[in-house]
């Protein structure tokens, strides 16, 4: 997915980690417009960084094959944007960034 993302115009991937610790240094490290965050790392959770970062975050959005609804319901109240299946939604997740950057720079 990360060679896919960075194919993308105005797309650049500062950072791929594996573990709550280092996505959450990323965010804090780099200026994030976005994070495509798995639920289950190799250390910690997806939730566990969406709780650490707070409210002051970049968008979100949650990339799993865990698509349990008291996991969908958990990220919606801790605000998470988008919530997608890797199975499913793999050629959805470029064009939904695309979109994003495309509103993010109108405003």
């Amino acid at each position: 997915m990360r060679e896919t993302l960075a194919t993308l115009e105005d797309v650049e991937v500062v950072a791929s980690v594996t573990d709550e610790s280092a996505a959450v240094a990323a965010v804090r490290d780099y200026q994030v417009d976005v994070i495509v965050l798995d639920l289950q790392l190799r250390e910690g959770t997806g939730f566990g960084v969406m709780e650490r970062l707070g409210k002051s975050r970049p968008l979100i959005i949650v990339f799993t094959n865990y698509m349990l609804p008291e996991y969908q319901r958990l990220a919606s109240a801790l605000g998470v944007e988008y919530f997608l299946n890797k199975s499913r939604d793999y050629e959805r997740l470029p064009e939904i960034i695309q979109e994003i950057g495309a509103s993010q720079q109108t405003h």
